[in-house]
């Protein structure tokens, strides 16, 4: 929902940047380039849209240094362009303000703890020793065990479940669906059978976290799982017990990250990825969209393990020349040695 129209010289007054062209235009809502209307902010980051700016409706752009003089729209010259417009969004369309109260249909432990300011839902059940911090909202539905702590101006939206013991900062958002603090998946064999091992650690999530609809974090099995500062999950993520995600990282929908795995801070890690147990991925990683994982990460940089969709005939036939790798190349080291055995006798 938007909050009303903002004039572009109060935008870039809160927001900084070189402003050309009339301060008093009202901007009541952003959109593309190709899709933004009368009205419309719009704005220009990469180099290939640049020929939609002669064309696009918007009412104002939003450029880099280099774009300065790139049109003659009002505009506000800046340096990262869809930053600044993520800042403006933000500005046009702000959450819903929290509604202090607790709703009738709740169910609150008698020794849990809710802030005056916060809002909790309709259908929500808050365990026994449970903290909600100040102007924090419980959407409906919401299910929080024994001594779980929900930071200040933290957003649960619809049928969040978090289990016992765990702990989300302030100023999170975790979408509906969530789950956190399952149990990890953790078994000993014994005598064919599994035997299930305790999971005893909890789930800490730090400040100014994001986690999407349907994601599940579990437990640690002794120690706890943990999730740093500024942390971006999409939709649909799984994380295994006694991971640690390192802070300002951000995971694209589907990827599974099995157990004990640490990841460093600013990675990024593609849609559909999957990273086995036990791994160590450095800082500042960037992993490829449906990238295997096999094996820890010790420098910075883009990694990918990924054959591209080809025409089925023609990728059996690619898949039957990789098969045939070892033979070839078990070929090619005897050839190797014949070659040196007969320069040696020479």
């Amino acid at each position: 929902m938007g909050s009303g129209p903002v004039r572009l010289g109060d935008i870039a007054a809160r927001l900084g940047g070189e402003l050309l062209g009339d301060p008093r235009l009202e901007i009541s809502a952003v959109g593309t380039l190709r899709g933004a209307g009368p009205g419309a902010i719009s704005f220009l980051a990469q180099p290939r849209f640049r020929s939609d700016l002669a064309t696009t409706s918007a009412s104002a752009v939003i450029v880099g240094m280099d774009d300065r003089d790139a049109s003659a729209l009002p505009r506000i010259v800046c340096k990262n362009p869809y930053a600044y417009f993520a800042r403006v969004s933000a500005l046009l369309n702000p959450p819903a303000p929290v509604t202090p109260g607790i709703h009738p249909s709740a169910i609150v432990a008698t020794d849990a703890v809710v802030a005056p300011t916060a809002q909790v839902g309709p259908g929500c059940i808050i365990g026994a020793g449970a903290r909600i911090g100040g102007a924090a909202s419980l959407g409906p539905g919401c299910t929080l065990g024994e001594r779980v702590s929900i930071g200040p101006d933290s957003r649960l939206h619809a049928r969040v479940t978090i289990y016992a013991g765990c702990k989300i900062g302030a100023r999170a958002v975790v979408h509906s669906g969530a789950v956190i603090g399952a149990d990890g998946f953790g078994y000993a064999p014994e005598g064919g059978q599994w035997l299930k091992i305790p999971q005893i650690g909890r789930v800490l999530i730090g400040d100014d976290v994001e986690i999407g609809a349907n994601t599940t974090i579990d437990r640690g099995a002794i120690e706890d799982t943990i999730i740093e500062d500024g942390v971006k999950l999409d939709n649909q993520i799984q994380i295994g017990h006694n991971c640690r995600i390192g802070a300002h990282t951000a995971i694209a929908g589907c990827v599974g990250i099995a157990g004990s795995t640490t990841i460093g801070r600013h990675c990024m890690i593609g849609g559909a990825a999957m990273i086995g147990g036990h791994l160590t991925i450095v800082d500042r990683v960037i992993v490829a969209g449906s990238t295997v994982v096999t094996k820890s990460i010790h420098a910075p940089g883009t990694y990918l393990s990924v054959i591209p969709a080809e025409e089925a005939r023609e990728w059996r036939r690619m898949v039957a020349h990789l098969r045939g790798l070892a033979r070839v190349t078990e070929r090619l080291r005897e050839l190797d040695r014949r070659v040196r055995h007969l320069e040696q006798g020479e």
